[in-house]
Parts: C-alpha cells; structure tokens; sequence
C-alpha cells in the first residue's frame, strides 16, 4: 500500500484527507484545530493509517504563508515526510475537472489524488538561521515602507506649517532636525525664542557637532522662519500632526536600526553571504535579502528552478502554427528577490570613479556590463536587458553557492 494525508490548510485548523493507497481514500474527511491537542488527535490518526496500511504515509499540503508553520514543525520532529505543493500546481491540478465545485473537503481530497498522479518533491526545511534572517529582512522591508509613508505624511503637513524648514538641515529627516522642529514647530515659536537658546538646543540635540555649527543652524533657522509664508498657525491639528509623524519617525529609525544591527550580525555568520558580496554590484542588504530569499541552496537541483523561483523566467504561448514573441517573464516566484536582483544588477551595470584622484570610470562588475552593453546592442530595451543580466546574475550565484566558492571578476 502507498498511504498518504492530505491537508488543506487554512487559519487555526485544517481539513483532513486520508487514502490508503490510489482510489482507496479512507474513512470520512475531518477537521483539526493547530494547537497542541489538534495536532496530536491528528498525529494518532495517522499512526491509525499506519498500522491499517503497514507504512508511515507523508503529508501533503499546499504553501499558505504562516499558517502552516505550526503543522510543519509538529510533523517534522515527530519524523514525518512533507511535501508541500505550490498553490499555483494544485489549482491547475483541481481546475481539470470539468465540475466547478470547491470546499474544504474537495480540496483536501485533490491533494491526497496529486500525489499519486504528480512527481511531487519533499519538503526541505530551511535552517534556523535562514529562516531568521528571512524574517528579519521581511520585517524590515515592511517597517520600512511605513516609514516611507510616514515621510510623506510629513513633509504634506510640514508644507502647510513651516514648508521654509526643509532648508536648515542636510537631511530634513536626521535626529537633530526632527528633534529641532519638535522644539520648534512654527514661525512663531522660532522668532519668539532667542537666537542663543535657540542654538543652545540643537548643540544638545546633536553633542557630537561643535558649538560654531550649532550657532551657524541657529542662523539659518532664524532666517527660514523669517522667509516663512506662515507666520501664524491657525490650525493647532496641524502642530498635533508635526509632533505625532516626528515620534513616529524617529521610532521607525530606531527599529530600522535595530533591524539592521541583527541582520548583519547574523548574516555574518553565514559563509554564503561572503559569497555573495564577492560579487560586485552586491552589497551587505541585497546579499542578505537574496540570501534569505534563496534558503539553502541544496533545495534546487538545477539553476533553471532558482531562476523559476525568482520568476524571471520568460513565459511561453504557443498554439499550432502561432507563436508568442511578446513573453513577458512570468513572475511567478519570489518577489522580494526579483527586485532584490533587479537592483544588483542596476548597482553592478553603473559607473564609478576607479580613484577619487581620477576622472577615469568603470562599471562596478565589468563581465556584467559588458552583457548588459551587448544587449543593448541587440536592440534590446533597458528593462530586457537588466532582466537578463538578472537571469546571468542568478547563474552566478547558484554556481558559486553550489561550489561555495567566491566570484572571481575577470578583466
């Protein structure tokens, strides 16, 4: 017999599918929360199986983000076989009958049918430490899209306030500027204040900058607020506002901080991330993001799946004599290292100073350049070519990664 469970997975519990062999399924489909008392219920289920079918049947279940994190690793610890399907697959597989019928029973059932008819690959858990930085470059991809944001709403408030502000400081969104305007929000405020307290507080706002640039700032500030088109505030929302998007600005530097501490801590740890930044056009956040992205190399077999999973490769239409010329890439992968990837090859293609003595310039990764230069040759657009310096990119990395060996950048 060739016993298997399908799980068709959703938030806080699952439904349950058992076959024991092809067309064999057995008893009736059942549901189990993800806590500790559901998993072992569904654990003696299947030792049941077991000892009906006289083998231990794997799992199969469809990828759903987190929320089958907690089944996972139950299983594996308990030494169980995973397979987990990509959701694209099984639809495809479930869209073949001609009923147009889902539940939650169906589909645990379709899963138990695709493991007899597909060649359907194990699961391979990616190591603790990968995983770690997976989720630490995912969070801070997402605070830092907040903080994005939140610059935005800012600067559309600042400019209803104190839009001459954004001149006084290098960087309007430094610790010393954001923490000056939080002291200072308006026009008023600033020409009320004498110009000695005024520099008094950005010197302890920022103690590392000598007590001559703080009074130079202090100027500045003076004139800004001078030249400034609002003199009086009418709405005091707006100055709630300012105070509100400064705390919530200088919480997000913070974390990002934080975040960024933890993942080159890590990620230093890993030989693949030395690797990685031994190509040029690579830096220390793509290499962790791809890094991270990519898990353990060992997962692909052959360089065409990583390029799959990254899903930049090319789609194809064709039907009888037509052919599509128009292929699109598919997209169909990782999206964090699609862009990740994108913008390697876009730092790798650009040009830099070979000496700041120099007028000289050169690409950063010379092999790359002269790819991407080919291309354009070709008549390729700009897109298409860095889409396939990408795909020559990811060649690179899978090859070194598998060799564990460094890029050597050929002149």
């Amino acid at each position: 017999m060739n016993p298997v469970i399908g799980l068709d997975v959703a938030k806080g519990e699952s439904q349950v599918q058992a076959f024991l062999d092809k067309k064999q399924p057995y008893k009736k489909s059942f549901k189990v929360a993800h806590t500790l008392e559901g998993l072992t219920i569904l654990l003696e289920f299947m030792r049941e199986i077991e000892v009906a079918s006289g083998e231990r049947p794997p799992i199969v279940l469809e990828s759903t983000g987190h929320y089958h994190t907690p089944v996972v690793q139950f299983f594996e610890d308990r030494g169980y076989l995973i397979i987990m399907v990509n959701p694209l697959v099984s639809y495809r597989a479930k869209s073949s009958s001609l009923r147009k019928v889902k539940t939650d029973i169906i589909d645990a059932r379709h899963l138990c049918e695709m493991f007899y008819k597909e060649d359907l690959e194990p699961y391979k858990q990616r190591g603790i430490q990968l995983l770690n930085l997976r989720h630490l470059t995912r969070q801070h991809e997402n605070i830092t899209g907040m903080y994005v944001q939140t610059k935005l709403q800012f600067q559309s408030v600042l400019d209803q306030v104190f839009p001459e502000y954004c001149g006084v400081f290098g960087d309007l969104y430094s610790d010393v500027s954001l923490l000056t305007l939080q002291a200072f929000p308006t026009s008023e405020e600033v020409m009320a204040t004498r110009e000695e307290t005024v520099a008094k507080k950005i010197k302890e706002f920022c103690k590392s900058r000598s007590q001559k640039w703080a009074n130079s700032q202090s100027e500045k500030l003076k004139a800004a607020a001078d030249r400034n088109p609002f003199q009086k505030t009418l709405y005091n929302s707006l100055i709630l506002s300012i105070n509100m998007y400064i705390k919530m600005l200088l919480e997000y530097k913070k974390h990002l901080s934080d975040l960024e501490r933890e993942i080159d801590a890590l990620a230093k740890s890993m030989e693949e991330y030395k690797i990685l930044q031994s190509i040029p056009g690579i830096g220390e956040k793509i290499a962790a993001t791809i890094i991270s992205e990519i898990g353990e190399i060992d997962r692909f077999n052959h360089p065409k799946k990583l390029v799959a999973f990254a899903g930049i490769d090319p789609s194809v239409f064709e039907s009888g004599t037509f052919k599509g010329t128009l292929n699109r890439i598919t997209k169909r992968g990782s999206s964090r290292l699609r862009h990740a990837l994108y913008m390697a090859v876009k730092s790798a293609i650009r040009d830099s100073r070979k000496k700041k003595t120099t007028d000289e310039l050169i690409p950063r990764n010379k092999r790359l350049r002269e790819f991407y230069d080919k291309k354009r040759e070709e008549g390729k657009p700009f897109k298409v070519a860095v889409i396939a310096c990408a795909n020559k990119l990811i060649h690179w990395i899978y090859a070194l990664l598998k060799n564990n060996s460094l890029f050597q950048d050929l002149t």
